[in-house]
Parts: structure tokens; C-alpha cells; sequence
């Protein structure tokens, strides 16, 4: 039910951002092409069919923004685009590092897409970065077999009571002209601004905070994006998908070919 909502309260989004001077429908040809077709009972086959309809959508090199919805929808996204651009570098917004080797016995799971990513060789570990990770984990080797691999990890609290700015220069030097994946999901942020989430952790980034990660991509060779784990049942508001609406229009914003007016 997230991206259903995330697209109702996109009403209320207008077509330039007069902060940074974007104008992303005045020089990009934008579309909402609708929902990926895939089965609900069955994961992996689900996975599989996600990862068909992306061959089919990057193909001619459209630049995908996806809605969610469940995190595990990143796996299959990432497994079609190593097939078209090779392993590409992480941007990782979220409270949790989705790189636990199982949830449940399963190997498939919204706990665990960066781990399968990574394995199967989809990401620039070296050149990648998790940001706002925290919360109660299982052990004390949570983070490890991720840091181990190579990515960067920048804890909730290492972000506190600072502007994200330099952390996002740092970022964006490393990646450098390389293709990039943002991914962002929606517990990164405070649950006391975006409650409506599954796995809502406290002492999060600000929105200000996310904005500062996303605006501090611009520039950067970004091939797709994903904003995920809007859950509206948990925020009969609807605050948290208008949040969500207003940082998927600043993502729109810094995709390579975007019109800036100078202000």
C-alpha cells in the first residue's frame, strides 16, 4: 500500500524546486509507468519476475525510481542492473544494514537484499556507503560481515546534531563518475517525522538531514533510486508518505540531464 499512497500524496508536489533551482520536468522525459507485475506468495518467484521487468524498463536506458514497499525489492533491481552496468556503488539510507545472511531461515527477505547484492557481486563494496544505521541488533557482530566486505558504515548517532554536507562530499568523491544506487529507506529518518514504517527506530536522521544526503548526490552517474518501507496502515496521517513523496521529487532532482536555473 505504499507506493499507492506515496503517488496520492504527490498532489501536492509542484514541478520545480526553487531551493535548488531544479526543474527535472523541463528536461526529462518522466513517466509513471505503473506497478511491476509479480506473485505475493511466492518470494523468490517474485523476485525473479522483478528482475525481468527491470531488464525490460533499464534496457534503453531509462533511469528507474522505484516505490516501496518491502526492501527486498532492491535485490532483484540490483541483479538487473550489474547485468547492464556493472557493479555499481551504494548509497544507503536506512536504520538497518539488510545484510543479515537470513530472516527466519530464509535466505530472501527485507533483512537481507544487500547481503544476496553483495554475494552476487552487484555492488562497488569499496566505494559504498549505509548511513543512519542503528537500533537493538541480535549481536555484536551485526555490522561486521558488512564492514568486513569493505562498505562504509555511518552510524545514527555518528550523525547527530550536524549537517550531512561534508559526509556527502566525502561520498561523492569516492564515487566518483561511476554508476550509483541510492537507496533510501523511509526508518532512516526519525519515526517521530516518519512513523508510518514497519521497523520504526528512534534517534534517526532529520529531514533535513535527508536532504542534505540526497541534494549532496547531485552530480553523481546515478543509474536508479528506490524510497522504500512506507507503510500506511502504521500512519493513518499520511504525513510520512508526503514525506516520501517530497524526497522522491528531490531525488527526480539530482538525475543526471536535470535543468538548473541559477538563483
Amino acid at each position: 500500500m505504499g507506493p499507492r499512497q506515496i503517488r496520492s500524496e504527490s498532489a501536492f508536489i509542484r514541478p520545480f524546486n526553487p531551493t535548488t533551482g531544479a526543474a527535472p520536468f523541463e528536461s526529462l522525459q518522466i513517466a509513471d509507468i505503473g506497478d511491476a507485475a509479480f506473485t505475493i506468495y511466492n518470494l523468490p518467484e517474485a523476485v525473479k519476475q522483478i528482475r525481468e521487468a527491470y531488464r525490460q524498463i533499464i534496457k534503453n536506458g531509462c533511469i528507474p525510481l522505484t516505490l516501496g514497499g518491502d526492501h527486498t525489492l532492491s535485490y532483484p533491481i540490483l541483479q538487473a542492473m550489474k547485468e547492464k552496468y556493472g557493479p555499481l556503488c551504494l548509497i544507503h539510507v536506512d536504520a538497518h544494514s539488510d545484510t543479515s545472511d537470513t530472516m527466519y531461515g530464509e535466505k530472501i527477505a527485507h533483512g537481507t537484499p544487500f547481503r544476496r547484492a553483495i554475494e552476487e557481486g552487484c555492488l562497488d563494496c569499496e566505494r559504498s556507503v549505509q548511513i543512519g544505521l542503528r537500533g537493538t541488533g541480535y549481536s555484536v557482530d551485526d555490522y561486521k560481515w558488512v564492514a568486513d566486505q569493505g562498505v562504509r558504515l555511518v552510524l545514527g548517532e555518528d550523525c547527530w546534531n550536524k549537517s550531512l554536507v561534508p559526509l556527502m562530499k566525502e561520498v561523492s568523491t569516492k564515487a566518483g563518475d561511476r554508476p550509483v544506487y541510492i537507496s533510501f529507506d523511509i526508518d532512516g529518518l526519525d519515526p517521530s517525522v516518519a512513523p508510518g514504517t514497519g521497523t520504526p527506530e528512534i534517534a534517526g536522521l532529520s529531514i533535513i538531514q535527508g536532504l542534505e544526503i540526497i541534494r549532496g548526490c547531485k552530480g553523481l552517474n546515478i543509474k536508479g533510486v528506490d524510497l522504500v518501507e512506507v507503510s500506511p496502515p502504521f500512519d493513518p496521517s499520511g504525513n510520512t508518505a508526503l514525506v516520501a513523496a517530497n524526497l522522491m521529487f528531490e531525488l527526480l532532482c539530482v538525475l543526471p540531464g536535470v535543468k538548473y536555473y541559477t538563483k
